[in-house]
């Protein structure tokens, strides 16, 4: 195998060390690395068979699942990229991701396919479709052969670092998606900078809950960990009472995911009983955690690891260690090893220490680009830069912190939320004229969406109304939680609606009681009390 650092190496090597360890289970599987590797090596040789070829895309739509697991390594060896879609979008946004990355091949789990099918039929590409079942099978029944084996070694040894291994869907501020490529030498760089932050060992059990679809569920603990040959518990979905029971029964050190992943699980009544004796550590991020979440999980006797990443640096940027989490709240690290980071000026000149600068980032984890978009990729990157549109403050201790952010975007619960996507979908109603959404705070999922809606003249519409609409057209997690309906939206003197405005008469810190569902008149109303501090 030509290349150092392919994953597919990786599992070879764990194969040949450690062949009867379990590398795998799920909710009907348990794969030791012997299983998994042969059964890659088994899928690597059907998709040639298939007449699919290096380089080629192949695209999943479905839960978390060991065939996607299989799929990846198999993807690995043959010098194909996995793109690995998010299955709570809109049939629209499918097909639209779909026709970015042009698969040849689309596996759709059964909860999934209809959508799948959907998007296909209004996509341009006309792939091989198959099931995880169908893959698991294939992969079971040639896993006895040497043909298989052959045929893939000639191709596998061709590999080279810097092919593309996984391409991430993220959008932009436009809401248009971009397919992040990461190749095999980024996934490798930032698997070695996290464990050198937050190790694992083979006696290790990985908890793995977060989405397939995001770029930490590869790069943040399941890669490093058939790395070093632990064992990853794949749950298809989260589910916060059956999460607690697992950790106990399955005995799991180490697991990751988004603040609301902690703050749901703590909420849970079983929490204070649950039996977390095996749990070590906590890795979290997507966003700043409450510090009372924090502590809730450090009273547990769980060290609690935070950080701050994005897709195209694969994403490990900064980390938190444990020992700070309780003396810098809200604190995003530290750079991870093999990373540098930079603070910004909007001339792209850096920023005096502790003044807030965009945040900038370098190092082989930065990605290779966005698939075949030059324009995006051009914008996006300064020299060897990666421009991460963040805000970020460093204290005198070298902690950052994110302030802010220069793209126009809010996360809710781990999920990129773009406004100017929301925005153009709302102004597709026939009786909404204008809107304008910002991200508030909320506790649950860490900000969701308002959306301040201007009708058109003579125009009657309810606040549920507009969510049912966005519901058929845009992914759950964009749908505005609360909807303000408004007689005209407040505009800057360049004409564009003034967010800031809006936000401050709707205080962030409302915490829902000013947020609700509204009328037009009320709306005008409470802006005026507001404005007048009453």
């Amino acid at each position: 195998m030509a290349a150092l650092h392919t994953p597919a190496r990786w599992l070879m090597d764990r194969a040949r060390s450690d062949p009867d360890a379990i590398a795998l289970e799920g909710h009907r599987e348990r794969i030791s690395y012997r299983e998994l590797w042969r059964w890659a090596v088994a899928v690597a040789g059907h998709l040639l068979e298939l007449g699919l070829s290096p380089g080629d895309r192949v695209a999943t739509v479905t839960e978390n699942d060991a065939a996607q697991v299989v799929l990846f390594f198999a993807c690995a060896l043959s010098r194909m990229a996995l793109s690995p879609l998010n299955r709570r979008l809109a049939v629209a946004e499918l097909a639209a991701q779909l026709d970015v990355v042009t698969p040849s091949l689309v596996m759709a789990s059964t909860a999934h396919a209809g959508a799948a099918a959907d998007a296909l039929r209004a996509s341009v590409v006309a792939p091989v479709i198959c099931s995880p079942g169908d893959l698991l099978a294939i992969a079971q029944a040639g896993a006895a052969g040497g043909r298989s084996l052959r045929r893939v070694e000639t191709v596998a040894a061709g590999v080279r670092d810097e092919d593309p291994l996984l391409v991430v869907f993220t959008s932009g501020t436009t809401g248009r998606s971009k397919g992040a490529v990461l190749s095999h030498a980024n996934c490798f760089w930032t698997n070695l900078s996290l464990d050198g932050a937050v190790p694992l060992g083979a006696g290790d059990v990985v908890l793995q809950v977060l989405p397939q679809h995001h770029v930490g569920g590869w790069n943040v603990q399941p890669l490093q960990a058939w790395w070093k040959g632990a064992t990853v518990v794949l749950e298809p979905t989260f589910e916060p009472d059956r999460v607690l029971d697992l950790i106990g029964r399955r005995r799991v050190t180490t697991m990751m995911g988004v603040p609301t992943t902690y703050l749901m699980l703590a909420e849970q009544p079983a929490f204070a009983s649950a039996d977390l004796s095996s749990l070590r550590r906590a890795v979290v991020g997507g966003a700043a955690v409450p510090s009372d979440v924090v502590e809730a999980w450090v009273r547990r006797g769980v060290a609690v690891f935070q950080g701050y990443g994005l897709t195209e640096a694969s994403p490990n940027v900064l980390c938190l260690a444990a020992r700070d989490a309780l003396a810098h709240p809200g604190s995003v690290g530290r750079p991870y090893g093999h990373v540098d980071v930079s603070l910004r000026d909007p001339a792209g000149d850096t920023v005096d220490t502790e003044d807030v600068g965009e945040l900038w980032v370098s190092g082989p984890n930065v990605f290779c680009g966005y698939w075949r978009d030059e324009e995006a990729t051009a914008a996006t990157m300064s020299g060897h830069w990666l421009k991460t549109g963040d805000l970020a403050r460093r204290d005198a201790d070298g902690v950052y912190r994110i302030c802010g952010r220069v793209k126009d975007l809010f996360v809710s619960g781990g999920e990129n939320v773009y406004p100017a996507e929301v925005e153009a979908m709302l102004r597709g109603h026939p009786k909404i004229s204008d809107a304008a959404v910002v991200g508030v705070a909320d506790r649950r999922w860490g900000e969701v969406g308002l959306a301040f809606v201007q009708l058109r003249r003579g125009a009657d519409l309810t606040g549920e109304e507009v969510i049912a609409y966005s519901r058929e057209r845009v992914a759950g997690f964009k749908v505005p939680r609360r909807v303000v309906l408004m007689d005209e939206l407040p505009l800057l003197a360049s004409g564009k609606v003034d967010k800031r405005r809006l936000a401050a008469a709707f205080d962030r810190k409302a915490g829902g009681s000013r947020l609700a569902v509204t009328s037009a008149k009320d709306a005008k109303k409470e802006t005026e009390r507001e404005e007048k501090g009453s």
